[in-house]
């Protein structure tokens, strides 16, 4: 199990809402922090005013107080190794900290394999055969496994779907057509 320390400087409590003055970094790194603990990272927290013991008998953490005094703190360390110091980072970094969100700083979120799935999803929503060829082909040349391929089309359906129905409802609506008089048994509309 991954497991994240954080070593807080001197204050009164984690959120830091019942201090003189709340830094709204405080509540926000608190609720970030059950927001991991909820994603499976056993997260504790020590704060050196009530838990210097913790702090002395972390090697790297004592060593970092030494040469860098109190202002490398807060202190966050994964997994034994230190990923962040000196302030409280937003979610998204947090997650990225701690590999949550799948995506490395600086990496592109939209792939070429996900432009093409992309691509096949817009492709049945608007009914192009052409252009579903054209990207489904494009998906097979960049090794798109089939499976995702057929999430993509599955996801466009659900989408189109609702979408026909929405519209049937309001034309319905409009037209006032009531739902059992739209294709009644034997009208042969169906």
């Amino acid at each position: 199990m991954t497991t994240l320390h954080v070593f807080d400087p001197a204050m009164c409590c984690p959120t830091g809402v019942c201090g003189p003055q709340v830094d709204p970094a405080l509540p926000r790194f608190a609720s970030d922090l059950d927001h991991l603990a909820s994603m499976g990272i056993q997260v504790t927290r020590y704060n050196l005013a009530q838990e210097p013991g913790a702090f002395a008998a972390e090697p790297l953490v004592k060593e970092l107080l030494q040469t860098k005094g109190n202002d490398c703190l807060p202190l966050l360390v994964l997994d034994g190794k230190v990923i962040s110091e000196g302030a409280y980072p937003d979610r998204p970094t947090l997650l990225a900290l701690v590999g949550l969100n799948g995506v490395k700083a600086g990496e592109a979120l939209i792939t070429p394999a996900v432009q093409e799935l992309l691509a096949l999803a817009v492709a049945m929503s608007t009914n192009s055969d052409q252009a579903f060829r054209f990207h489904y082909d494009q998906a097979r040349k960049l090794g798109v496994p089939k499976e995702d391929m057929i999430k993509a089309v599955d996801i466009a359906l659900t989408v189109q779907d609702g979408s026909s129905r929405t519209m049937l409802l309001q034309a319905r609506k409009y037209l006032g057509i009531q739902e059992a008089s739209a294709c009644a048994p034997g009208s042969g509309c169906c």
